[in-house]
């Protein structure tokens, strides 16, 4: 398709201010997008080849979660364990290269068995460490989601033998060019508990923790607004885990795909999981990445919290189902 402008027109939709920022399209002018808004563009093919298309230093967020290394194929194509990490550090150089100084690069990555055995692989791990040794990354943090939806598999260890529990953590890098990447975490602030509170109104004795923490009357402040979430967050409950359910069958994407006939990508995260870090880590007008986008849920997510953004997919097919998730693109 053609894109009339290149520049984002100030506009108000479903509430979001646009600004008159260069549109994201720009970053890659020779190449003809499946599908763009008012914010973003879509492109299909290698994105291996499509960000050595993108000037150095021009995104501030590569958000992405790459087909897993699982001993056992998958509809949407993955690497062998053995061969994953040396895969994969071909779409790392690329994102150490378009991200700005201040840029991150997260990496949603699930753990694996081991054929034949009750025994995890480390090849994830491994990536992790050539990541930050081979290409330059520093590990800002590492953050986990809880996904109270996974299957309990390998069946044969979880539910046939009963001698695994199951697996509902997955991995989440948070990679940096360099170690100050910008973050903001009032910006992903949650409630306060009950408890907290209740401290707040009765004050709290000054104290030391056997831990060595010197405990003082502005503990209990609640003057942030919120309380600072952990690297394992619950989006609701619990203050440890990351937790965002990936069972929507129902949801208005997977509804409007059936209507059409369309192939609906079988891997899809929640659009939570995206948007706790675009909040954290960007601002509005940055541009964010993902070169593994499947279904667009990054994209989707950027255009609702007024972010420029870059989805990139080997599958053409995947981004054209993705375009039932944006109303201003005519299908």
């Amino acid at each position: 398709m053609r894109v009339s402008t290149v520049v984002a027109k100030t506009s108000v939709q479903n509430g979001l201010n646009f600004s008159r920022e260069p549109h994201a399209r720009i970053l890659l002018p020779d190449v003809s997008p499946s599908y763009a808004t008012p914010l973003g563009a879509a492109f299909a093919g290698d994105s291996r080849d499509l960000m050595a298309r993108l000037p150095e230093a021009s995104v501030q967020l590569v958000f992405t979660s790459p087909p897993y290394a699982l001993h056992f194929k998958k509809e949407y194509g993955n690497v062998h364990k053995d061969d994953y990490v040396d895969w994969f550090l071909g779409f790392g150089k690329e994102i150490f290269r378009l991200l700005r100084d201040d840029g991150s690069f997260v990496l949603n990555v699930g753990g694996s068995y081991n054929a034949g055995t009750p025994t995890r692989s480390v090849y994830h791990f491994k990536l992790l460490i050539a990541l930050v040794e081979e290409l330059g990354f520093h590990l800002a943090q590492e953050c986990f989601w809880y996904n109270p939806a996974k299957m309990p598999a390998p069946a044969e260890w979880v539910t046939v033998r009963r001698v695994r529990i199951k697996d509902s953590v997955e991995y989440v890098w948070w990679l940096s060019k360099t170690p100050w990447p910008k973050a903001n975490n009032r910006n992903v602030l949650k409630p306060y508990s009950k408890d907290m509170l209740r401290l707040n109104q009765r004050g709290v004795r000054e104290t030391i923790r056997p831990s060595g923490h010197h405990i003082n009357s502005s503990f209990v402040s609640v003057e942030a607004g919120g309380s600072i979430p952990p690297n394992v967050v619950e989006e609701e409950q619990a203050e440890a885990i990351l937790k965002f359910g990936n069972n929507a069958s129902n949801d208005q994407f997977t509804k409007r795909c059936k209507e059409l006939g369309i192939k609906i990508h079988p891997a899809r995260f929640p659009t939570s999981l995206p948007e706790f870090f675009i909040k954290l880590l960007t601002d509005e007008d940055d541009v964010v990445l993902d070169p593994f986008a499947g279904s667009n849920t990054t994209g989707v997510v950027s255009e609702q919290l007024a972010r420029r953004w870059i989805a990139m997919d080997l599958s053409a097919d995947y981004l054209e189902a993705s375009k039932v998730r944006f109303p201003q693109v005519k299908n």
